[in-house]
């Protein structure tokens, strides 16, 4: 690539960076379309290090500097111009550990000096100095796994919504911005030793699209991230996540204590068919905090399993309480969060061990995909992960590929429907027919002073009471404009 007034640089290109021929012009080309440092006899740049979530950083007048024509042969000067563009004004540098360092180091010293990667200005080639670990030859590394990546770039949960886990934290296999959509059932080995090595851990692949798929990676690392998790995985609705969950987490014969108010279907799959397996189940109300004590003490509890808020009466539950309070027992702790989503309230960060959704609702966000989520430790996910490649229940790479497109604007939507719920409950709860209105928001809500502890928004959910009866409810609701009609049956 030629380079016009500038000075000189040197490009080390990996072989996930591929350029083109030009056939107009007049300088020789490479007789390859991909340059791969292993092709001329040299350890390849990045191979074997550890380095798989690397990004590399140019100076921010990188692009600026180059010609015309050697941006129209490079494909992927957009990487160039994404992360020039991305990082120009971030004055924070990362250090290599020393063992990337030192691979980077040797990688440089060991291109020959006419290698066609090289960056020249005129007839000159660039010089290296392979004593700067932290810069080498106007290219840097950067490893996204290290605590810099969130105090510089993903600062916020708006920009963990949007890029965690795409570009800056997975291999660049494509120049498509978005995430590409894996449609696949199998994957391809290329030979066999491959597939041991796959198998024996040392080979990064996939097997099966029930055991993985490239698309719902991407959304399952998004999601670990929004809520600090070490792990998350993706299933095909809220309720089989939360049944596998179940499933995987309490043995036969233990015990289970949830909350009397909670989504309907769960509690049906909690009374109904868990004590088919001997699992029996105690009940409390989500407020009871002496409930929950005796009933540690009286069983031998394997899951505390709650909403907060809860459906549909949106009573919040003190994580931080009753976190101590079972892991004292050897219990474990689950909070459904769909009604408060990861922007509202973290969990994990509270004490939970395990925290769900339903992706369906405020993370997809547009009513076109089902989906349901778990995050939490890497030993726990695993265990449910196990039984979920056995059961089945897994979300198709077009569903995933619309839950990340809808969290894309999670933290729009969030704040303008927090912002949106609270009006709307001020309202409601100023009307002289409506008898009570349960939104965590309001200081008359029975477990605002919860809510306003461990939440950073209330939600979008309005639930309300009108004061008369079922004639009442029909005629209030066909006054409404662009309402929409859910069935619900309160369960007595």
């Amino acid at each position: 690539m030629a380079v016009s007034s500038c000075p000189c640089l040197k490009l080390f290109v990996a072989s996930s960076f591929e350029c083109r021929s030009d056939s107009s012009s007049g300088t020789d080309q490479p007789s390859q379309g991909r340059f791969n440092s292993a092709s001329h006899g040299t350890t390849p740049f990045l191979s074997g290090t550890g380095m798989s979530s690397l990004i590399l950083k140019f100076p921010p007048n990188f692009v600026r500097q180059l010609s015309t024509k050697a941006r129209r042969n490079c494909s992927n000067i957009g990487v160039a111009q994404i992360v020039a563009a991305s990082w120009s004004n971030n004055s924070a540098s990362g250090a290599l550990s020393a063992a990337a360092a030192a691979a980077a180091a040797a990688a440089a010293s060991a291109i020959p000096a006419a290698d066609p990667a090289e960056v020249l200005a005129g007839n000159e080639v660039a010089g290296t100095d392979s004593s700067d670990n932290k810069n080498v030859s106007g290219v840097q590394l950067e490893d996204l796994s290290s605590d810099l990546k969130y105090k510089s770039f993903l600062s916020s949960d708006g920009s963990i919504a949007v890029h965690a886990g795409e570009r800056l934290g997975r291999g660049i296999v494509t120049d498509a911005i978005t995430t590409p959509v894996v449609n696949t059932s199998a994957y391809f080995f290329k030979k066999t030793q491959e597939l041991i090595d796959f198998k024996e851990k040392r080979h990064a692949s996939y097997e099966y699209g029930r055991y993985g798929n490239p698309t719902t990676q991407v959304l399952e690392d998004k999601l670990s991230e929004l809520e600090g998790a070490e792990s998350t995985l993706i299933l095909a609705s809220g309720m089989c996540a939360s049944t596998v969950l179940l499933l995987a987490l309490i043995p036969a014969g233990g015990h289970l204590v949830t909350t009397t108010d909670c989504y309907r279907k769960t509690r049906i799959f909690m009374e109904t068919f868990l004590p088919k397996m001997g699992i029996t189940v105690t009940v409390i109300d989500p407020a009871d905090v002496k409930a929950l004590e005796s009933a540690l003490e009286i069983n031998k509890v394997s899951l505390f399993f709650t909403e907060s808020p809860t459906n549909p009466y949106m009573r919040c539950v003190d994580i931080e309480l009753v976190s101590e309070l079972c892991h004292r027992k050897g219990a474990l702790v689950c909070i459904d969060g769909t009604f408060a989503t990861p922007l509202n309230q973290k969990a994990l960060a509270l004490g939970a061990d395990l925290i769900l959704h339903s992706a369906t609702k405020f993370i997809g966000g547009h009513n076109d995909v089902l989906g349901g989520c778990i995050s939490g430790s890497t030993k726990l996910i695993s265990e449910i992960r196990n039984l979920h490649h056995v059961l089945g229940g897994t979300l198709n790479p077009n569903a995933a590929y619309l839950i990340i497109r809808g969290m894309k604007t999670l933290h729009l939507r969030v704040q303008q429907q927090n912002s949106t719920a609270l009006r709307m409950a001020k309202i409601l709860e100023e009307h002289p027919k409506v008898r009570c209105v349960y939104y965590p928001g309001l200081p008359s809500h029975r477990e605002h002073h919860i809510a306003k502890k461990q939440m950073t928004g209330f939600g979008g959910v309005v639930s309300f009471e009108v004061d008369g009866r079922l004639v009442h409810y029909h005629k209030i609701c066909g006054c409404v404009e662009n309402s929409l009609y859910c069935p619900f049956f309160r369960r007595l």
